[in-house]
């Protein structure tokens, strides 16, 4: 792992994404998933919450993509930050970091950002849920705690298509081995032809819950995972009375309509059959658009690039500053009540009322 060497007399600085990050490590996991290990240009160090995540700038060809990964490894290793990603079928992304990234080369990215962290929950007793590459955040704030030697009872469930596809299993089985304070607990659709398989198989439900954390009901809960696999989740959970204000999960698919407006501002409705302007201070450039576009496409249909990863209002990779007019915003928890007074808004998921003026 080529680190950049730093002298001990050098000051230590934090990275805040201003700096490259060079890959220095690419390690594979299994098949189509690969975790990439990065340092920053400058030689500074990584500081951040366990869970959270990065939008990082993928050079594709036709122009560069923005795409947001939970960092996978943990802030008590502050000299690396990783990325594990898992290639869909269909990806542009992904495939192209599977492809193409080696080490050596530099990507633009975001500073870390996020809520979906144990730091905000603190609980004595956790259950992590996952499913697929879901494990990433679950996995850097369980090293966390086992780094740091925090007391903590966690449940660690993570739900593969078969054993073989297990993300990251030999690493917390050793720390499991270590110690009392973790639990691990793989499901699994269905066994591999040539490996037998003793653990639980078919797909998560309230059965197995009640067999792998009896005690769900005392436990902060904190899942991810594919969509339908959350949803499925959430309706376990309160099938059998969970206090859903304990329950947590980390989506960068779109969020369902409930709590989409969970996190609406005002009653404002957006009139297609109204016009809006939106002024582009720093490009000198003014667009003409209706209610119901939102500023991202109103920059895009004028030719200006404002960096976006998800485009439903959960990354934050979009804030910009609004320094005149009003907009209808409605996102899903990707920027702060302490932004949104400072005049900053998500321009995925902001809609110009009137005249609008933002610093891009």
């Amino acid at each position: 792992m080529n680190v950049p060497n730093r002298s001990l007399a050098q000051p230590i600085n934090t990275w805040d994404g201003s700096a490259l990050l060079e890959c220095v490590a690419v390690l594979p996991e299994a098949p189509d998933v690969v975790t990439f290990s990065f340092a920053a240009e400058d030689g500074s160090i990584f500081s951040y919450l366990p869970g959270q995540f990065v939008t990082l700038e993928l050079p594709v060809p036709g122009g560069p993509l923005y795409r947001t990964y939970t960092i996978s490894s943990t802030p008590s290793r502050p000299l690396c930050l990783t990325v594990t990603v898992k290639a869909q079928e269909g990806s542009i992304g992904t495939r192209w970091m599977l492809d193409n990234l080696k080490p050596g080369m530099k990507l633009k990215s975001t500073a870390p950002g996020g809520t979906f962290t144990s730091h905000h929950h603190q609980a004595e007793k956790y259950l992590f849920i996952s499913a697929g590459s879901g494990i990433t955040p679950m996995k850097s704030m369980t090293t966390w705690f086992y780094d740091t030697g925090r007391p903590s009872d966690i449940v660690f469930v993570n739900c593969a298509k078969r054993p073989s596809e297990i993300i990251f299993r030999e690493t917390l089985e050793h720390m499991a081995s270590r110690t009392d304070q973790l639990k691990i607990k793989w499901v699994v659709e269905e066994s591999d032809r040539f490996r037998p398989w003793a653990g639980y198989e078919g797909f998560f439900n309230q059965l197995m819950l009640g067999l792998i954390a009896p005690d769900y009901l005392e436990r902060e809960v904190f899942c991810c995972g594919p969509e339908p696999f959350m949803q499925a989740v959430r309706e376990a959970l309160q099938g059998l009375g969970y206090d859903m204000e304990r329950y947590h999960q980390e989506s960068f698919q779109a969020p369902t309509a409930a709590l989409a407006e969970d996190y609406a501002e005002d009653d404002v409705i957006p009139d297609e059959d109204i016009k809006a302007q939106v002024r582009f201070a720093t490009s000198d450039v003014t667009a003409t658009c209706a209610q119901t576009d939102t500023v991202l496409s109103a920059a895009r249909s004028a030719g200006l690039n404002i960096p976006s990863g998800c485009t439903f209002g959960v990354c934050g990779t979009c804030k910009i500053k609004k320094t005149k007019g009003d907009v209808h915003m409605v996102h899903n928890g990707g920027i702060t009540d302490d932004d949104i007074d400072e005049g900053y808004i998500l321009a995925c998921c902001s809609h110009p009322i009137g005249e609008v003026e933002v610093e891009v």
